[in-house]
C-alpha cells in the first residue's frame, strides 16, 4: 500500500518516502546522495532520521485508533556498515503494541540487502 503519511521539512530535505504503513509494519527509503557525512558514507543521523520516522508512523496509526498520537521517547542505533550510494531501505516492526507504549525494531538495509544499521525506538501515546 502506499502511505499518504504526511511528510515534515526534514522528510524533504532529506528525501525521505514511505511505502507502506500499518500499526504493525512501516517500509520507507532515503537516498545516500545528499545524505552523507564528510567522508561519503551515509551519515549515522540519517540513519536515526529513517528510523524515527517509520517508527513513529506506526505507532500514530496504532494509537490513532482510539484518538491518541504517538510522540519518540528513547531511540538507540547500531550502525553496522557504511552505505556509499543508492538507496537505503528502512522496515520497521512492532515489538510492542500497547495502551500507552509503542516499540519498534528497525533493520536499514543497503540495495544489496546488506544490514546498514538496527535500530530500536520507543514511543508513548499522547492527545491528539
Amino acid at each position: 500500500m502506499t502511505s499518504t503519511v504526511p511528510r515534515g521539512d526534514l522528510e524533504n530535505r532529506l528525501g525521505l518516502t514511505v511505502a507502506e504503513s500499518t500499526p504493525r509494519r512501516v517500509v520507507g527509503s532515503l537516498p545516500v546522495a545528499g545524505n552523507t557525512q564528510p567522508f561519503g558514507v551515509l551519515h549515522g543521523g540519517a540513519s536515526c532520521v529513517l528510523a524515527e520516522t517509520l517508527a513513529s508512523v506506526g505507532a500514530c496509526l496504532h494509537f490513532a485508533a482510539d484518538g491518541g498520537t504517538a510522540v519518540g521517547t528513547e531511540i538507540n542505533a547500531t550502525h553496522h556498515r557504511p552505505a556509499a550510494g543508492g538507496l537505503v531501505r528502512g522496515v520497521a516492526t512492532a515489538v510492542h503494541l500497547g495502551r500507552s507504549h509503542a516499540t519498534y525494531e528497525v533493520v536499514i538495509t543497503d540495495e544489496r540487502g546488506k544490514r546498514v544499521c538496527t535500530a530500536r525506538m520507543t514511543c508513548v501515546r499522547v492527545p491528539a
